[in-house]
């Protein structure tokens, strides 16, 4: 039976507002009503990989206000086991987010009680993540306990997936227990310090060489190119309407580590998690967007694709 997912990462109330436009330096624009959705990028992939179909545990710092058992309660909703969340006396990270009607957004983040997921409060939750077969980390909470988490979760061997975002700075040894490395092209040219010109191909093949064990390397409309032993496949996206894409590269994650829970091959998990995502951003807000997994199988069935090789 499988161990499941177990993701440590960020938790954020979003405030979305709708805008015409992006505004210029100094301007004031008049946007929709705000609306307020459950987000933040490690609370986004746990609510993806439960949906999905893994058992999934959530470990986090909210503040002890209403936005942080408002996070709870949509977790909960989502199938997410929440036992490992703290309350600590900060308030909920929290994200503003302008969505323009392309879908695009922008967003600010006002980290909070992120910040202190720290070491201790890491390896309190260490019997948690220590058993999990997928653990999921992104970089919205301290670095220091990232590095910490990869290389305690990768002696026990564990199956890392780390999601590099917001872009910083890596200690390279970290790279080697990644399997896969998820980014974006932007993260990617981050990471590499790679001009424009540089291909999400090569890239995907240049982390490889700084020591990653697999690379994904996500591309928007285009798709996805996933890199490993076996070469680079690039994955083309599916054609859809978006109305918001508020979280659909967590939804991304999330898919992709269900489906490496469940044994499935990257390239497999990572078709999954394609139609994961495609079928996320037709929806306003991110946890509140994602499919379960019957909706992504069904949607892989019309077009004539397995959900799993």
């Amino acid at each position: 039976m499988t161990r499941g997912v177990v993701v440590l990462g960020s938790a954020n109330v979003d405030l979305m507002v709708e805008v015409e436009r992006r505004p210029h330096g100094g301007e004031t624009l008049l946007g929709s009503d705000i609306r307020t959705f459950a987000g933040g990028k490690g609370a986004n992939q746990a609510a993806a990989a439960a949906r999905a179909g893994a058992p999934t545990r959530f470990i986090a710092c909210v503040g002890q206000d209403g936005n942080g058992e408002f996070l709870r309660s949509q977790l909960t909703l989502a199938g997410v086991d929440v036992s490992g969340i703290q309350a600590v006396p900060h308030p909920t990270g929290t994200a503003m987010i302008l969505v323009t009607p392309d879908g695009e957004n922008s967003i600010v983040v006002s980290p909070g009680a992120n910040r202190a997921m720290d070491l201790r409060v890491a390896e309190a939750t260490a019997e948690t993540w220590l058993h999990a077969d997928v653990l999921v980390l992104n970089l919205e909470i301290p670095l220091e306990t990232v590095h910490h988490l990869i290389d305690r979760a990768a002696e026990s061997g564990v199956r890392i997936v780390l999601n590099a975002a917001p872009a910083a700075s890596l200690d390279r040894r970290m790279l080697r227990h990644c399997d896969p490395l998820i980014v974006n092209e932007h993260e990617a040219r981050f990471l590499l310090d790679a001009d424009a010109q540089r291909k999400p191909e090569e890239m995907a093949a240049d982390l490889l060489g700084e020591g990653a064990r697999s690379v994904v390397i996500t591309v928007g409309a285009a798709g996805s190119v996933v890199a490993d032993a076996g070469g680079v496949t690039p994955i083309p996206a599916h054609r859809v309407e978006a109305v918001d894409t508020t979280g659909a590269g967590d939804a991304f994650v999330g898919a992709a580590a269900c489906e490496l829970a469940r044994g499935e091959q990257l390239r497999s998990a990572v078709r999954f998690a394609t139609a994961m995502s495609a079928l996320s951003v037709q929806d306003l807000g991110a946890q509140s967007s994602y499919p379960d997994r019957a909706a992504v199988e069904r949607f892989l069935r019309r077009l004539g694709e397995p959900g799993t090789d």
